[in-house]
């Protein structure tokens, strides 16, 4: 059939023939939608009798997005994964596929700045009780558990002092109440530390930190039980807040190195705590590879392969002249896990939305700095910071 040229243009690409090759790297699908054969094969994809490789809407999924989140699966060891607009977007869901009005939530008080405030300010207001307390403490969290008590939440590492928590116990006492464990895992990555493999139900990830790691993507994940990821799926369907194919397909590509990325961090990391812990200008070195860390034999015996590339200190000192020292060599950035080495303050971003109070109950003082080591030469990054220091 002869088409006239406007049919032509606004048809060009619609139906590209197949080649006897095929891209090495997984191509953006970044339409909007996709088109079905007839009723019967619609209803099948809708339905997921059948697999879905070509997508629904993009706002369900697209051949990114299942890649992706297959591939997250596969890393953190669970059932199934769904990926969201961002990382708190992705616990939102998590806490949503869980929890209902007049449910009952246990969450670690040193929380991300983020999520400590979704949990204190917005879960109120849906009709859920939330009881924040130190999670290492054993006797609390069980004494803390009630009859209404839904879902435990945690984080692998925390931000930004760099605590943990003796998960196979944690979750072990969980599940002997009824109690789901979800587990922030950003920090970590699956390349250091599987939850779901001391019996996590939920993981969480923000992708824009080391699972992209280069600063160019948004995004969250939610890894866990395949009936729990249905309903955060849902959740993330109906709200609007999944995640972009662009940023899906960008984070897949920054995956491929993750292994050999963490290893790079973890190695870094552990050499600027040793020579920040020595050092006259600093007051505090917070990172589990410290043999003052109070957690250090726990931390070893749960992360063998290291402890990524975070690490916060406390300077003694003015503030602004060191950091401004590091311009143009270690930048002031609000975020983590690049592959450039960043520092931030959490005193005013991650934690902005506390009260001066309670940073301080937490240990989150005005003198306090976090550093997400990058994959540079350890030499160079040493001799950025001594610089600084000496200074």
């Amino acid at each position: 059939m002869t088409y006239k040229p406007t049919t032509l243009a606004a048809r060009a690409g619609e139906h590209a023939k197949e080649t006897p090759s095929r891209p090495l790297v997984e191509p953006i699908y970044q339409n909007t939608v996709f088109a079905f054969d007839d009723l019967d094969h619609m209803e099948q994809v809708f339905s997921e009798q059948t697999p879905s490789n070509g997508g629904i809407y993009y706002r369900f999924n697209t051949p990114n997005h299942l890649t992706l989140e297959g591939a997250l699966a596969a890393l953190e060891k669970t059932e199934d994964a769904v990926c969201a607009a961002s990382g708190m977007a992705a616990i939102a869901a998590a806490l949503q596929a869980v929890l209902q009005q007049g449910d009952h939530l246990i969450a670690d008080q040193q929380a991300y700045g983020g999520t400590y405030t979704l949990l204190t300010q917005e879960l109120p207001r849906w009709g859920i009780e939330v009881t924040l307390l130190d999670i290492t403490d054993a006797e609390a969290v069980e004494q803390a558990i009630t009859p209404r008590t839904r879902l435990i939440h945690v984080e692998s590492l925390t931000n930004p002092l760099m605590t943990t928590v003796n998960f196979p116990a944690l979750i072990e006492l969980a599940h002997s109440k009824g109690v789901l464990v979800s587990v922030d895992n950003t920090f970590a990555t699956p390349a250091l530390f599987r939850p779901a493999e001391h019996g996590a139900d939920l993981v969480s990830h923000s992708l824009s930190k080391y699972l992209s790691g280069h600063s160019n993507a948004l995004g969250g994940a939610l890894a866990g039980r395949k009936d729990l990821i249905q309903q955060a799926r849902l959740r993330l369907i109906r709200q609007g807040a999944t995640l972009s194919a662009f940023d899906a397909w960008i984070t897949l590509q920054g995956l491929k190195t993750l292994g050999l990325r963490m290893r790079a961090h973890t190695h870094n990391a552990q050499a600027v705590a040793d020579v920040l812990s020595n050092h006259p200008r600093v007051a505090a070195v917070y990172h589990p590879g410290l043999g003052d860390h109070p957690q250090f034999d726990l931390a070893a015996d749960l992360f063998p392969d290291g402890f990524a590339g975070m690490l916060s200190f406390e300077l003694r000192g003015d503030l602004n002249t060191f950091i401004r020292r590091l311009q143009g060599k270690i930048p002031l950035a609000p975020s983590l896990a690049d592959v450039n080495t960043t520092l931030s303050y959490p005193w005013t971003t991650s934690h902005r939305s506390l009260s001066e109070q309670r940073k301080l109950e937490l240990g989150i003082r005005p003198s306090l700095l976090r550093l997400s080591v990058g994959i540079e030469d350890i030499e160079d990054i040493l001799d950025d910071l001594e610089d600084a220091l000496n200074h």
